[in-house]
This record gives structure tokens, sequence and C-alpha cells, in this order.
């Protein structure tokens, strides 16, 4: 019985999250000084008329099949390695993370006083074992004007982040509703994490 899972992920909520149900882990976060170089953002690509829940499924499966061969790479101690991906979609669209300031604008001012989805994919290897599930909420943002946009974006908070907010920050003003995993609009769906972990062999 595995004792701890590598989290191959750079999100610190993800590990923040781990730890709040009480999950042991380590990181497994690419580009560690002395290994192989790994373009991480080429695996984010979005394929051509790709629907958002194939697209975040096939990430996550790409990056859980680097972290496999990094793990391998660095002759670590083996044990289930996770992996997450999470993506915002309106309309069928992907909104991924936004490229600037002006990028960001754009996506929540098409978000403003609609109802959107999230999804985030996570996958657990444990072997030659792969487990994986799909975690989907809707939010629904308030309307927000030109200023409160331009003051939300000024914090910095929506670079990095998949649609340009983050629940968990200055934008839960924002949200007038929610159906689905608070957890898994950060990033990490902890029912269905947990119910991963467990099919891995994990007891916590």
């Amino acid at each position: 019985m595995p004792e701890f899972i590598y989290l191959a992920s750079q999100s610190p909520r993800r590990s923040q999250l781990l730890d709040q149900i009480g999950v042991p882990h380590h990181l497994l976060v690419p580009n560690a000084p002395g290994d192989v170089a790994e373009d991480t953002e080429a695996l984010e690509t979005v394929l051509p008329g790709e629907p958002p829940a194939t697209y975040v499924e096939r990430v996550t499966a790409l990056k859980l099949d680097a972290a496999v061969q990094r793990l391998a790479r660095r002759g670590l101690p083996a044990a289930p390695i996770l992996c997450s991906d999470t993506t915002v979609t309106f309309e069928d669209r992907i909104f991924g993370k936004p490229l600037d300031a002006d990028d960001a604008r754009r996506m929540l001012a098409q978000l403003s006083g609609r109802v959107h989805r999230v999804l985030t994919a996570m996958a657990v290897q444990v072997g030659a074992q792969r487990f994986a599930a799909l975690s989907v909420s809707h939010v629904s943002f308030a309307e927000l004007d030109a200023a409160q946009i331009d003051a939300y974006v000024a914090t910095g908070e929506p670079l990095g982040k998949a649609g340009a907010y983050g629940i968990q920050g200055a934008a839960a003003a924002f949200i007038a509703h929610m159906s689905g995993s608070y957890s898994g609009i950060m990033g990490l769906p902890l029912y269905e994490t947990a119910q991963l972990l467990r099919q891995a062999g994990l007891r916590f």
C-alpha cells in the first residue's frame, strides 16, 4: 500500500487541496535543475474543432504520460502519480490561460452576466494501471462593467488562470451562483480525486 503520491502539478492550490484532505504527497514538477527540459505549454495546445471535455482529458493524459517518464528518468521511488487539468468553456469555446491583460479583459467581458462551465480532468497512474475522472461545474457570473473588469485585471490575479479568474480570490465577488465542485473549479475536485486515489490503493 503506497504511503504517499506524487503530484505532477506546479499549482500551489492543488497541493493545498491535497493537504486539506490529508493526502501525503511530493511534487513531481517538470524542468528541475539538471533534468531534461520539457515544453509544458505545448501540451496545452487545442486541436482544431476539439470539444472542451475531450481537450481537458487529453491534456491531462499527456501530462501524466510526461510525469511517468519524469519519475523513471529521475530514478525516484515508485508511488501513484496524480495529474489534473482545468479549463473554462463558454458556448463550447475553450477559455484557457489569458495571453495578456487585454486577453483577460476579453474573456471576463464574455463571461459577464452569463453561465459557463468549468471542466477539471484528473488521472492517477499506479504501476501499469490508470484511473481517470472528469468533474463538470456550472458558474454564473454577475454583470461586470468595464471598471470592475479593469480593476480585477490590474490585480494580476487573472493571469495564469483558465478563464482569467480564480474562484478562491477576489473573483469570488463576481460569482452569483455555482453548481458542482468548488474545489474542482479551483483545480482539483476533492471528491473525485479521493475516489481515484482509493482505487489506486491509497488510504487516508
